[in-house]
């Protein structure tokens, strides 16, 4: 594994996190089909540049293959369109599913993207959890933090030397000559979206930025103390790595409203009827110790509104209120960034564009310091 300083990064990494910085993390509907993707993908698109008029500074999504339900499956593509109605927002997949990817091709496509972008993509690296994701491409589901590695491995030669060789036991290349150089030097802010202490190393050990979804509050808050041990242990040179926090939030005019309007949506469960399923049919691969702890919560959040508020899965309220609870949160966990995850479940639309608006204009400025007077 290529193990590597990012003292000179420019970009996303060249001010430390001075404050709490906000995000959306956006997801197509989890139930129903896509029978019109062009004019989906167009809205959603149209809301990252909302959300980046409102105060958002960052956009992510996240990649599947082979899903059974609407996804994104081709993150560049999606980014170079979102990259040219945006002018600020930084963005990325969160995460790219690497063993689904050819290195270089992938390597090519996001430097690209970054240029397109003039240096506002955020890499982010993941292996997937479902193995049946992995079975109609026959890639080794087994397999897949081994290949993943070895995929980032190449992506970073790729993006850092103009003509190299590569030998692994998946992946091999003679005298390869990539183009473009990413934007941001030496290469975009690179991200690892994980829950096993494996991973939790592999971020520390390669001095990549850490970032937590869907485990309870207090499970989250000993992983990135886990993290930032480890990256205390490797004493990288250069400014701190960062940590990312993303959490299902719903604001309203008050409590009793916001409660009223997302709680029949939340009682679907943190992923859907569709996550309560998979939950109930995990496969014998796919039982690791952190797979069946997230199963739990599948099922539980379909279950009990408290449920959610108590584990910290979610933040619901008035303004005032997800602006107390994310104080809290962070507090208890300390993060840098804070994604806001407005799609829960099926929720109609409307309902969580009302919500994002809300959030730009009544919660963000509250975390923003105030403007000293001469």
């Amino acid at each position: 594994m290529l193990a590597r300083s990012q003292s000179d990064f420019k970009g996303g990494d060249e001010a430390g996190a001075m404050e709490l910085e906000f995000g959306l993390f956006d997801t197509l509907p989890h139930e129903g089909t896509l029978a019109d993707p062009a004019s989906v993908y167009e809205q959603h698109i149209a809301d990252a540049a909302l959300s980046e008029q409102l105060g958002f500074r960052y956009y992510f999504f996240i990649e599947h293959q082979n899903a059974r339900f609407p996804v994104i499956t081709s993150p560049a593509v999606y980014l170079t369109a979102l990259a040219a109605a945006t002018q600020t927002l930084r963005f990325g997949a969160m995460v790219f599913q690497l063993p689904m990817h050819h290195p270089i091709r992938l390597a090519q496509d996001t430097a690209m993207l970054d240029q397109l972008s003039r240096g506002r993509l955020e890499f982010a690296l993941g292996y997937g959890t479902r193995a049946p994701e992995f079975a109609p491409w026959k890639t080794n589901f087994g397999k897949r933090r081994e290949i993943g590695v070895e995929v980032m491995d190449v992506v970073l030669e790729a993006w850092t030397k103009t003509e190299f060789s590569y030998e692994g036991e998946f992946f091999s290349f003679d005298r390869a000559a990539p183009q473009p150089a990413p934007y941001q030097k030496p290469h975009p802010p690179v991200w690892v979206g994980g829950h096993s202490p494996t991973s939790i190393e592999y971020a520390a050990k390669n001095n990549f930025h850490f970032a937590q979804n869907l485990d309870a509050e207090n499970t989250i808050a000993q992983k990135f103390d886990l993290y930032h041990e480890r990256l205390k242990a490797y004493a990288h040179p250069g400014p701190a790595r960062r940590t990312m926090m993303v959490r299902h939030v719903h604001v309203a005019e008050t409590d009793d409203q916001a409660r009223r309007e997302a709680e029949p949506y939340m009682l679907e469960g943190i992923l859907g009827h569709g996550g309560v399923v998979r939950a109930q049919n995990l496969r014998e691969e796919e039982k690791t110790p952190e797979m069946l702890e997230m199963a739990r919560l599948f099922l539980e959040t379909a279950k009990s509104y408290d449920f959610w508020i108590d584990e910290g899965l979610a933040i619901v309220g008035s303004p005032d209120t997800v602006a107390r609870r994310i104080h809290e949160q962070q507090a208890r966990c300390g993060f840098d960034i804070f994604l806001t995850h407005m799609q829960i479940s099926s929720m109609p639309y409307e309902l969580n564009r009302r919500s994002v608006r809300l959030f730009g204009e009544r919660v963000i400025p509250q975390f923003r310091a105030p403007v000293a007077v001469a």
